[in-house]
């Protein structure tokens, strides 16, 4: 089913769209969240570090595939605001042929490279078995977490995230059965985490091609030229795509190099930033939420020609996520220990993971509103400066923040927490400023 963006009222597209959107990436994140829960109930640290380290690698390639799907939903989303079926179409069928292409190459290539992958992450000896387990069976898994990704970023480029929201619910209680089963019947620890989300990714994969077959009036048609990659849509994904995937996966490396940072401290720290970072994945949503609406209704607006209300979307969508970020982050200074107690029984690993949250969580304040710019950006076509001022953000504040903090705070991890808001609020200035300059210079053009 496709929806039209270009008309009605503004905020009330971007409620229609989001909260959807909010609704499956929340449930989504329950994937890694599960595993981390039902795998601290039944096992030791050991098997909690294995799986916060292994699900932190496969959430940096999924965020990646992710990132390069979004040059196909912004080409879409383009294709439907000027009424193009036929361009909508060879996207679509240019999107499929890329990356099922992908897919197989990196499952070859990180089946090859699993071992130095666990030794590049400095993963504490007790983990390191555990952390090669669950990432050899993900990694076997890879042709269907990309089949799903790609499946809804052509549902959200239609406009369409319920219809993502309603896949991922069945996927979601699929992977929380299975972790029960697995874990806690079955004793397989972080094997059975990582079985049980590969499993759960097989059946979003069947049931979204179900329903594409059951749905074809009012979606889309993709005959037989279609599957053949056309080179001006190619083009068009990987200028968008490329850039923001690249950007994610830098962010993602960051956030890595932070847990290695933490790993060297002990496995209590390690232990306690794997938690938070699933915690922050939560916390995230609505950010994140923001980024992909801003993305799909600017890009039909622009598609149409209708820029203003473009920018309308854009202004909305920070405001949303900025009054977010304020009010979790406030709540957050008086809940800390609580909310990582619910994945730890382990004192001394809650007290640290409580003062990384405090300080990491101002992130959610600054982030929500850099990812709003960033969508805007990509429906502009110029997700490049997203790149920019996120790769800015991490040689310059992110990765040194939190090496010198750690350096500096043996005893706490609150400033080790500091330096992600840091690094976000230096990319706000940037989107700020990128966005005068590119009003300035499309008035000065015209």
């Amino acid at each position: 089913m496709q929806h039209d963006f270009t008309s009605g009222s503004v905020p009330g597209n971007i409620a229609r769209f989001s909260l959807s959107y909010l609704f499956s990436y929340f449930l989504q994140t329950l994937y890694g969240m599960a595993d981390l829960f039902i795998v601290g109930r039944f096992h030791g640290v050991d098997h909690i570090t294995a799986v916060s380290i292994g699900s932190q690698v496969m959430h940096m390639l999924t965020v990646m595939l992710v990132g390069l799907a979004m040059g196909s939903t912004v080409m879409i989303g383009m294709a439907v605001g000027a009424r193009n079926q036929k361009q909508a179409s060879g996207v679509i069928g240019s999107t499929v042929v890329l990356f099922m292409g992908l897919s197989v190459f990196l499952t070859v290539c990180l089946l090859l490279f699993t071992k130095p992958i666990v030794l590049a992450m400095a993963t504490p000896p007790e983990a390191a078995a555990g952390t090669e387990a669950y990432l050899k069976i993900c990694f076997v898994g890879i042709p269907f977490i990309t089949a799903y990704n790609i499946i809804s970023a052509v549902f959200r480029g239609l406009g369409d995230s319920r219809s993502p929201m309603y896949i991922i619910s069945i996927a979601c209680a699929a992977n929380i059965a299975l972790d029960y089963l697995l874990i806690g019947g079955f004793g397989m620890g972080a094997e059975g985490a990582a079985l049980g989300t590969t499993l759960a990714q097989t059946i979003s994969v069947i049931v979204a091609l179900l329903a594409v077959r059951r749905r074809k009036k009012g979606f889309f048609s993709v005959a037989g030229a279609h599957w053949k990659p056309q080179t001006a849509a190619l083009k068009g994904i990987l200028k968008i795509g490329v850039p923001v995937a690249l950007q994610d996966g830098c962010i993602q490396i960051a956030f890595i190099v932070i847990t290695v940072i933490a790993n060297h401290r002990g496995l209590h720290d390690a232990a306690a930033v794997g938690i938070v970072e699933k915690i922050i994945g939560v916390v995230f949503l609505m950010p994140s939420a923001m980024l992909s609406t801003v993305s799909v209704i600017s890009a039909q607006n622009i598609g149409a020609g209708k820029w203003k209300r473009a920018e309308q979307t854009l202004w909305y969508a920070v405001f949303f996520a900025a009054g977010y970020g304020l009010f979790v982050s406030v709540a957050m200074q008086f809940a800390a220990e609580a909310v990582v107690s619910a994945f730890t029984d382990d004192l001394e690993a809650m007290r640290m993971g409580g003062q990384y949250l405090r300080g990491y969580i101002w992130d959610s304040l600054f982030a929500g509103v850099h990812f709003s710019f960033s969508g805007y950006f990509c429906a502009c076509k110029r997700s490049g400066i997203s790149f920019f001022h996120n790769m800015l953000s991490i040689l310059c504040v992110r990765i040194p923040g939190a090496y010198l903090a750690s350096r500096f705070f043996a005893d706490t991890l609150f400033p080790m927490g500091l330096a992600a808001p840091g690094g976000s609020l230096l990319s706000v200035v940037v989107c700020v400023a990128a966005f005068f300059w590119l009003r300035r210079r499309s008035a000065s053009s015209s």
